[in-house]
């Protein structure tokens, strides 16, 4: 019996190879797929995770086959974008890296990281019900927030700007408090408010 013919939306449905994967994405599908990540995060963030991929589509100016071709599922969407703000913080960190005030640095990177983390609160419960091991992905290599953080931390401890009884453990349990005060990541006054009494909390006695 001859074999039906192959449909070419079939084709573009089934898994990409190996190879395929490896292969560096061209110029506009790159800018695809970043405005893809950033319109899921926006929506995510500010809608919740019910957003649909064919809403994430439309809003990202793409189609949903477009979409699905990067992220086979919403699954593999949610992980793409925790990765992804997770990169962008380790790259926010390497520029603070090179600020002349230290301290001020490291200020900046402790509000981005409440910031992410109050923007990132769904995703990440998500995430983690689905067996996604968050921990594991953001401690590799140029995603390394804790490595980041403990870098600028040392930083302004040396340049006195912060007290040297620190440690990163205490900085994560801070930045947990900050989250726990603030539930609605679109009304940050009350996160603001607690990261500027931390903030004069961590200097040194004068």
């Amino acid at each position: 019996m001859a074999k039906a013919p192959v449909r070419a939306d079939d084709q573009a449905a089934r898994p990409t190879r190996d190879a395929d994967r490896d292969r560096p994405l061209r110029a506009d599908a790159r800018r695809n797929r970043e405005r893809v990540l950033q319109t899921a995060f926006d929506a995510f963030a500010t809608e919740g995770l019910s957003v649909s991929v064919h809403e994430i589509a439309r809003r990202a100016g793409v189609g949903t086959g477009t979409v699905s071709r990067h992220f086979p599922t919403k699954e593999a969407l949610f992980e793409a974008v925790f990765v992804s703000r997770v990169e962008r913080l380790v790259a926010t960190a390497r520029q603070l890296n090179e600020a002349e005030d230290a301290g001020a640095a490291f200020f900046s990177f402790f509000a981005a990281i409440v910031a992410a983390g109050a923007a990132n609160r769904g995703l990440a419960d998500a995430l983690t019900g689905a067996g996604f091991d968050i921990k594991t992905a953001a401690s590799e290599p140029g995603r390394d927030v804790m490595s980041s953080l403990r870098g600028l931390l040392s930083r302004a401890q040396q340049a006195g700007s912060v007290r040297h009884d620190i440690d990163t453990a205490d900085v994560m349990a801070l930045v947990t408090g900050c989250l726990a005060r603030e539930l609605d990541p679109t009304l940050p006054a009350a996160r603001d408010r607690l990261i500027s009494v931390i903030r004069e909390g961590l200097r040194p006695s004068r």
